[in-house]
């Protein structure tokens, strides 16, 4: 078994370890424990690792350990793909100096007003985390001195190499002519970003988590073959059978992620959609309430969600299936965070069965295929968690005033007691109206398939009709032997008896004699074109 390394076995700052401490972490992810020791000496470090790891504490806790607070310059760089991503990491950031005096750090990203970021920056800021783009936007202003840089962070490059920041980040970089720290950390390592690390890195050390670390043991992958139109009462049944308080849903458009949100909070369901249409106020609301816990469910894109770090996440749907194979670590690893066990639901169609056999084979993982509950099974289950709430009211609240007040009503109304406790419960697990949900299974699917292949139609909408459903069969398919040649007999020179008058055996001769004068006539002019016009 491998041995986990503490934090105060590190030699991390004292000020720093009280913060972490505080917040609950007490052995470092192994990212951390191969980091942190490693930019804690003054060397570059390449770091592959995916989101949820504990990057921001492998790259953070050694930046804030260089900065000097009596310096009021920019000592510290951190570049995010999105703004979401550069609010996270800044707030992580102070977390971690919650005792170091004097350091202040600062998120700059687009979307937001310069006017107050300059403000800000000019009240002097150690450690700045921004996008790309609103960096170079306050280097041009000159507002944003890269003089006395002693550490810079490229967090999730990969991404950001995806969005179109790659002459951004070269530009950044090639502008800090002081000595200074280089990190990055990206999921993948394709060959732009090694370019970058040869580039602007001197004898970088490779830290790299195997996949075998990324792996999500720790989550409960379900499956569910459902029908398209089903998919929305899917969702809400899930949410209600699993009393999901805290819940990601992902789906691959942003047209969906509105319609989704508006029919589940039809449903009651408080729902928010986050995508990148949304304008920034908008899109900071919603996380705001997300992470307080006054949103049930935040429905997003992958793009929208790259960098939602929010803890606690009950459980995540997959409303689409993924268009990239990655993106499904990505999405199911938002739960299941810091050794918590963790629940995912993918919603599939049959024709996608062979798309989820290749997410289990890319990333080593299993999804158990399983049945909805039933709606009978989500009002049992709302009627347990009902009285297993009652019951711990019972243990831990004095009820003696509501005792009376259950007897002075029963005395007044002549409702006894017992009907009193049933109409509670009832009001409390009302699952609405029973919806018919169609699951499927690729199994048979694949079944009809193969009988659709031997001669029937199959679901699937195959040429030709079974002769079981009083079908008839097409005159070109050579797959109905006998009956196709019986049909021959029906057929004349001009098509079916019944449809042009009988000929006699003059009208044949003269018809013949017509079709071998075209033939002639056609030769005569020379060319296989001509003959085809004429016979038409």
């Amino acid at each position: 078994m491998e041995t986990m390394m503490r934090y105060e076995e590190s030699g991390v700052d004292e000020r720093i370890l009280r913060a972490v401490t505080e917040m609950g972490f007490e052995y470092m992810t192994p990212i951390q424990a191969d980091a942190i020791p490693v930019l804690m000496e003054g060397r570059d470090v390449i770091g592959q690792a995916q989101t949820g790891t504990g990057k921001t504490a492998a790259f953070g806790i050694p930046l804030l350990q260089r900065v000097d607070p009596e310096d009021r310059g920019l000592q510290g760089m951190i570049l995010c793909p999105t703004r979401e991503l550069a609010m996270q990491a800044a707030e992580e950031l102070r977390r971690f100096s919650r005792y170091m005096h004097g350091v202040r750090v600062l998120a700059v990203y687009g979307g937001q007003d310069i006017s107050k970021q300059i403000k800000a920056l000019k009240g002097g800021v150690q450690v700045i985390v921004g996008t790309p783009g609103r960096v170079m936007d306050h280097m041009r202003r000159h507002t944003i001195k890269v003089d006395n840089l002693k550490m810079v962070v490229l967090d999730e490059a990969d991404e950001m190499l995806d969005m179109g920041f790659r002459e951004d980040m070269e530009s950044i970089l090639g502008e800090i002519a002081c000595e200074h720290q280089t990190a990055l950390f990206s999921a993948t390592m394709p060959e732009p970003i090694l370019r970058i690390t040869k580039q602007f890195q001197k004898d970088a050390v490779l830290v790299k988590v195997v996949k075998k670390e990324l792996t999500v043991e720790a989550i409960k992958q379900h499956l569910y073959y459902i029908k398209k139109t089903d998919k929305e009462a899917a969702t809400a049944r899930l949410i209600e059978y699993y009393e999901l308080k805290r819940c990601l849903i992902f789906c691959n458009t942003k047209s969906m992620v509105d319609e989704l949100a508006d029919h589940l909070r039809d449903r009651g369901i408080t729902a928010e959609g986050l995508h990148g249409d949304m304008s920034q106020a908008q899109r900071d609301t919603v996380m705001k309430r997300f992470r307080s816990g006054n949103l049930q469910i935040l429905i997003a894109t992958d793009v929208a969600a790259r960098g939602i770090d929010v803890s606690d996440v009950d459980g995540v749907i997959n409303y689409d299936v993924p268009q990239d194979t990655e993106y499904y670590v990505h999405r199911i690893g938002r739960t299941g965070r810091a050794g918590r066990e963790g629940m995912s639901f993918t919603l599939a169609n049959v024709r996608e069965y062979y798309k989820i056999r290749e997410i289990e084979k890319m990333c080593k993982t299993h999804l158990e295929e399983k049945k909805l509950p039933t709606y009978e099974e989500v009002c049992l289950q709302k009627e347990k968690n009902v009285l297993a709430q009652m019951r711990r009211v019972m243990d831990e609240v004095n009820t003696a005033d509501y005792i009376r007040a259950v007897e002075r009503f029963e005395k007044e109304s002549g409702i006894s007691a017992l009907e009193l406790a049933a109409a509670f419960l009832c009001s409390q697990t009302d699952a609405g109206e029973e919806e018919y949900i169609e699951e499927q299974s690729p199994v048979s699917r694949r079944r009809s398939d193969r009988e659709g292949r031997q001669g029937g139609l199959s679901d699937s909408g195959r040429k030709g009709r079974s002769f079981r459903d009083g079908g008839r069969p097409k005159q070109h398919d050579h797959r109905f032997g006998d009956n196709r040649r019986a049909d021959k007999k029906n057929r004349s020179f001009g098509g079916f008896r019944e449809d042009r008058p009988r000929r006699n055996s003059d009208d044949r001769k003269h018809y013949a004699e017509g079709r071998s004068e075209q033939r002639r006539t056609a030769g005569r002019m020379g060319g296989s074109r001509d003959r085809k016009r004429n016979y038409a």
